[in-house]
């Protein structure tokens, strides 16, 4: 309760009366000031978000929700709602520009990875088909399937004879993840798909592959991943860079699954949520940056 207490008496005035003196001091609002203070990245555009969502201003407010065809007037809206002249400060137009096409970009990412996964396979969708077909070829090179529907799609780790019932939870967002893998990462991916066929401590490489898009998109959609990609992009994320990110949990877990030598596939969920923890508490470092490195 005391928690809330401070929190709102903070929220209210004493941070309102913080930047009022700041202002005097420094001669300079709290943007320039994190501008001053910052160096391009998470740190800073963090900070314009928060300084942004938690103004009096509602020129300012609205920023945060910018959509991409209003971000020039939005910024020149906030330049004169502070009385910030381009000749006395010409760096701020920029640093502030380059934060809001990343937050706003943030936003925007978000909404194409969803349209992806509410977007189901569709076995009569030619385009669908051929990316499923694809996956195979890529993966299992040397093996022709003997028809569309058959036993075989469990050599890649999925459930059944059709594998467009294993899209059901994440939709073309789980068979785009798992194609991009495969034919960026080629050799990466046949290796890990060889290490999933352990008789010990293997696992469905298909199925832990959807479960991760699960992952990437939970922690897309929570916000966790602002902080990876505002490091990564000086601009606006593409879907490319979620792609990444996904490859890059796509390897570290099958490195992690083998270091923890489970002692069956049973207790695949309790290690999956320790591999979680372990990748959120790498993405609460402000200075984060999470890439696959291509082998060489």
């Amino acid at each position: 309760m005391l928690l809330h207490l401070w929190q709102y008496l903070y929220n209210n005035y004493f941070r309102f009366l913080m930047k009022w003196i700041l202002r005097q001091v420094t001669r300079k609002c709290e943007l320039q000031r994190i501008f001053d203070g910052l160096e391009p990245g998470a740190s800073r555009t963090h900070g314009v978000e928060y300084s942004l969502g938690c103004s009096k201003s509602k020129v300012l407010r609205r920023a945060v929700n910018v959509d991409m065809d209003d971000l020039d007037k939005c910024l020149m809206d906030i330049m004169k709602a502070k009385k910030i002249h381009k000749q006395k400060d010409p760096r701020f137009q920029v640093s502030l520009r380059v934060c809001l096409l990343q937050i706003s970009g943030y936003k925007q990412l978000y909404l194409r990875v969803e349209n992806l996964r509410k977007q189901p396979y569709d076995s009569n969708n030619d385009e669908h088909e051929e990316q499923l077909m694809e996956l195979w070829s890529l993966l299992m090179p040397n093996q022709e399937l003997v028809s569309r529907i058959t036993k075989q799609w469990g050599d890649i780790g999925f459930q059944g004879d059709d594998p467009k019932t294993d899209f059901r939870g994440m939709g073309m967002l789980g068979l785009v993840n798992l194609l991009y893998f495969s034919k960026h990462y080629t050799e990466e991916s046949r290796q890990i798909l060889s290490r999933s066929n352990h008789p010990k401590m293997g696992y469905s490489y298909a199925i832990v592959g959807i479960n991760l898009t699960e992952m990437a998109y939970s922690l897309l959609k929570s916000g966790t991943l602002k902080s990876h990609l505002y490091n990564l992009v000086p601009g606006v994320p593409q879907l490319e860079h979620f792609h990444q990110f996904y490859c890059y949990l796509m390897y570290e877990f099958d490195k992690f699954w083998f270091q923890e030598e489970p002692e069956s596939i049973m207790l695949f969920n309790q290690y999956r949520e320790k591999f979680h923890n372990r990748i959120k508490g790498l993405l609460s470092d402000q200075n984060v940056v999470l890439t696959l490195k291509k082998a060489n």
